[in-house]
């Protein structure tokens, strides 16, 4: 059991009001977890406390929260015996030491009070059950019977008690286990992960929006790939993200092969990561190739071939984030416009003419700068000349992109001509004819046969008009 004291990291006031609530109240109290943690990772300033004491962590809170001069709200969770406040920037959850047991059919533990000892025995890794004491006796002493700081030192993340008993129990943790390595750059003990394998199928019982909230934080981490690829290697990805370990693999015929697109996808994440904090492009980055599997053909003649997997793909998207209990809203759409949209650049950036850069503008609206960072981020040959060469060729795409752009204005694209002036011009009542000279005035536009004004717009819907057997009025 370490006994070194860390007084220094309980210099945030907040911690003098917790040890003075908890002398009132007679308990004995803990800052513990991911606080602790961080402090000894050197990880900056935590903005979350967790709190355990011997007794009634609600009644705690409401001691503290009587003591702070802005008296803050508290919410209390009646049902889990916690709360928690909000003090500035810091929110702080109380809890009561206890100890837990499960049923094989759920995650949601049977709880009973207990004593520190319980509690640390129920955390889920040795690095989150390290504790400070609040106690005026022994403030700012770690409590540390797992030794954890030595797994904190060899960068190991393992269970406190058997892996199999911990993640069997709660199956979440093996997700927490697979975060927490990607966010932290450690490794899984070989019995611990050992022990997720076992117990994979146990992911079953966990709801979805459990599950995508561990991937929100992998995918935010500066690494994906780590996680991915620890989910992979232990079977869960195949429960979550079939679309994905379904790209898995090289086929070859005729001597003819491919390129392992799984592999292939987690650098593109990694690479984008470089480059972006957007949650949903690096989702895009993710998904961009889960049409592949689906579309993957071999011809003789042309050897593998994935045709039209950004359509599938993005159509695809939304049955995964239906499926996930993602939010079916504009940021799936988002996802889906890129994964559709995946390759136009690469298309065009050999080919750099105006009118196809006018499409490609018009098509990606104000997310046209997220694509390029995907289709750049996509970029994954190890060969330095085809590297530097397809990177060039995309800075030639971004120039021609501003260049078009500031002369033809075609990003959210509103028609020089209305629908109304074309009914007042001809004397229409809405009809398929307005249509057709809209279409056509947009098209004219895009492919560079008149400018985007007015003007030469009037001009074209009076002649087109005039093709349809429409006569204007004076």
């Amino acid at each position: 059991m370490q006994t070194k004291n860390y007084k220094e990291a309980l210099s945030n006031p907040i911690f003098e009001v917790l040890s003075t609530a908890s002398t009132n109240l007679k308990l004995d109290s803990y800052v513990i977890g991911g606080f602790v943690r961080d402090y000894i990772l050197q990880r900056g300033d935590a903005k979350d406390i967790d709190i355990v004491t011997i007794g009634s962590g609600i009644a705690l809170a409401r001691e503290v929260a009587n003591l702070l001069p802005n008296k803050p709200k508290i919410q209390v969770f009646k049902t889990y015996g916690t709360a928690m406040l909000r003090h500035h920037d810091i929110e702080i959850e109380f809890v009561g030491a206890r100890r837990e047991s499960y049923q094989e059919d759920s995650r949601n533990p049977i709880v009973e009070n207990g004593s520190l000892e319980d509690d640390q025995n129920r955390r889920d890794f040795t690095i989150n059950a390290l504790a400070l004491s609040l106690n005026k006796t022994s403030y700012g002493d770690l409590l540390d019977p797992f030794a954890g700081c030595e797994d904190l030192s060899a960068k190991i993340i393992r269970t406190p008690l058997d892996p199999n008993i911990t993640y069997s129990d709660d199956p979440l943790r093996m997700m927490r286990a697979i975060r927490f390595a990607t966010q932290l750059n450690f490794k899984i003990a070989k019995p611990s992960l050992d022990a997720v394998k076992k117990n994979k199928d146990r992911i079953k019982i966990i709801t979805k929006e459990r599950i995508v909230t561990e991937l929100h934080k992998i995918m935010a981490s500066d690494h994906p790939s780590v996680g991915f690829v620890l989910l992979e290697k232990t079977g869960l990805l195949s429960y979550i993200l079939p679309e994905l370990t379904a790209l898995k693999g090289i086929d070859e015929k005729e001597g003819q092969r491919h390129k392992d697109n799984f592999y292939h996808t987690l650098e593109v994440v990694d690479n984008i990561c470089q480059n972006t904090d957007d949650l949903w492009l690096r989702w895009a980055a993710l998904l961009h190739d889960i049409g592949k599997a689906p579309t993957k053909r071999f011809h003789k003649k042309n050897g593998w071939t994935f045709h039209g997997h950004e359509f599938v793909g993005a159509k695809m998207v939304y049955k995964l984030f239906k499926r996930l209990k993602m939010p079916l809203n504009d940021k799936m759409k988002f996802v889906q416009k890129m994964v559709l949209m995946s390759s136009r650049p690469i298309v065009i950036a050999t080919d750099v003419t105006d009118s196809a850069v006018r499409r490609l503008i018009f098509d990606a609206g104000d997310h046209i700068e997220s694509l390029m960072t995907l289709c750049e981020a996509d970029i994954t040959t190890k060969n330095p000349k085809r590297f530097k060469k397809y990177h060039n060729n995309f800075k030639l795409v971004r120039q021609k992109i501003v260049e078009v752009e500031e002369r033809d204005h075609v990003r959210n694209f509103q028609p020089p001509v209305t629908g109304e002036e074309i009914m007042q011009t001809f004397n229409l009542k809405p009809s398929r004819e307005i249509g057709v000279i809209k279409e056509t005035i947009k098209e004219a536009i895009l492919e560079g046969e008149i400018p985007n004004e007015h003007e030469a717009a009037f001009a074209l819907m009076l002649k087109k008009g005039k093709e349809l057997g429409l006569e204007a009025i004076n």
